[in-house]
């Protein structure tokens, strides 16, 4: 899973398929599930990367992406296809992911 902050966030997102995976970093759940996730390999072509909203410095993520804010559930994920968002949903488990990405495969 790829890390990302203030200087690759946005191209990440505007890969083919981006599966963004939001936490902090005091979140146990978030912990957990990037935990789980890193046994994961994502299908050919998806890119899999989270920000901890915590970090210093996504003021610009912030802004662009307005729907962050309304963010009360973590982790939350979200799906982007070509920089566009297509689902978005809280909380962790490998086979709701791979039934939402499939939906774009």
């Amino acid at each position: 899973m790829e890390v990302l902050g203030k200087d690759n966030w946005k191209e990440f997102l505007d890969s083919p398929i981006s599966v963004l995976i939001l936490g902090k970093n005091d979140c146990k759940a978030c912990a957990d599930w990037a935990d789980e996730l890193s046994d994961y390999t994502p299908p050919a072509g998806v890119r899999l990367g989270k920000i901890l909203l915590n970090t210093p410095g996504l003021a610009r993520f912030k802004i662009d992406q307005p729907w962050v804010s309304e963010v009360d559930i973590l982790p939350f994920n979200a799906i982007f296809v070509s920089g566009e968002l297509k689902k978005q949903w809280a909380g962790s488990g490998l086979e709701r992911l791979q039934n939402r990405l499939n939906r774009f495969l």
